[in-house]
């Protein structure tokens, strides 16, 4: 008998062992999307986030003026998210009736979500009998090396002295005291290995597949089967790296560079809602709260008498040209948005002119 209790609790300690070896972060949380600056003119509210707010003015170039660059700024506010079909599905019909938009949870809700604001997705499958799929993604690529900033009502942006020093960007977000959780607006650094990715999405019993996509430091898209959505109420959808090796002593070793490496992100890329031929077209609804993943660190943070950033300022100059970078892909995409939306001229019914 003590020979088994032995035994069992020598399986919990490795259990509790292997556990710790992976860290855990909030990769992106949509109930800190709510819009709450800059009046809506189309309506009542506010259209834009606070915290993850950009400007793409000045990648804009001289061909502008003042008024128009004033209103290329854009963040992820859940209204500003895309959903993009698949080409054979993206009829007019079908484009237009596919959107994000801000679903309030009542109290009746899980204690994680009640009393919230989720992200709610509808897609319009085309009815035909064939594969189809559709992508929710960001209005642009969340950037990794983001100055961190404080931003006005009015959505300007002014950059915090000394957070280039630190390393600290906008949109890896903050570490809660209590719980030492990180919660990301996107970005989550110091990445090595992933273990698991976890979604807490509410499903509505449709059997479409739900996909997570992650991209990695070198713009590599990594989309990960979460599973399918055919259930009615909030679940939290897994999906485990079979690659992972939880025993370091089965791993392969090896010795890397510490300095100046720079270390290795995951971004979040959206998701991917797969619809087989088998299965019922048209509408698709659903919501979704979180992603989490959990990994284990690239590099550790170890003592050192030395700053070596300090005196070489190798990583400093590596990320604001990545900034750079990122800051025009997700500049020209705006403009163009934004040039397109100026072509609308708005029109009532009644201004136009008829024959009798």
């Amino acid at each position: 008998m003590k020979r088994h209790l032995f035994l069992v609790a020598v399986v919990l300690m490795l259990i509790g062992s292997a556990a710790v070896f992976a860290d855990e972060a909030v990769l992106i949380d949509f109930s800190l999307l709510a819009a709450d600056i800059i009046q809506n003119p189309a309506g009542e509210g506010f259209r834009e986030n606070r915290a993850t707010m950009m400007n793409f003015a000045d990648m804009a170039g001289s061909g502008y003026t003042a008024e128009q660059k004033a209103q290329m700024a854009v963040s992820l506010a859940l209204e500003n998210w895309d959903v993009v079909l698949a080409s054979s599905s993206r009829s007019n019909d079908n484009q237009s009736l596919s959107y994000v938009r801000p679903a309030p949870v009542n109290e009746s809700g899980p204690a994680y979500a009640a009393n919230s604001s989720v992200m709610g997705v509808r897609v319009r499958f085309p009815l035909g009998s064939f594969n189809s799929w559709a992508r929710i993604q960001p209005p642009f690529q969340i950037p990794a090396f983001e100055p961190l900033a404080t931003v006005g009502d009015d959505g300007t942006i002014e950059p915090t002295e000394g957070s280039t020093a630190t390393g600290l960007t906008r949109f890896e977000g903050a570490v809660d005291e209590e719980s030492s959780l990180l919660t990301a607006f996107g970005i989550v650094k110091n990445v090595g290995v992933l273990k698991s990715v976890a979604v807490r999405v509410r499903g509505l019993n449709f059997p479409h597949g739900l996909h997570a996509v992650l991209i990695d430091q070198d713009g590599n898209e990594n989309v990960v089967f979460m599973g399918y959505l055919s259930f009615d109420g909030w679940r939290t959808l897994r999906w485990d790296n079979p690659q992972y090796i939880n025993d370091v002593r089965n791993r392969e070793l090896r010795v890397i560079p510490l300095y100046p490496r720079s270390n290795p992100f995951v971004r979040f890329g959206g998701f991917l809602i797969t619809r087989d031929a088998a299965n019922e077209g048209g509408d698709f609804v659903a919501y979704f709260k979180d992603v989490k993943i959990l990994y284990d660190k690239a590099v550790l943070d170890p003592v050192r008498d030395i700053d070596d950033e300090s005196i070489w300022g190798i990583i400093n100059d590596r990320e604001t040209d990545r900034q750079r970078v990122e800051g025009e892909r997700f500049g020209a995409a705006q403009v163009l948005r934004h040039l397109e939306a100026q072509k609308q001229e708005p029109r009532t019914g009644e201004e136009w002119t008829t024959e009798e």
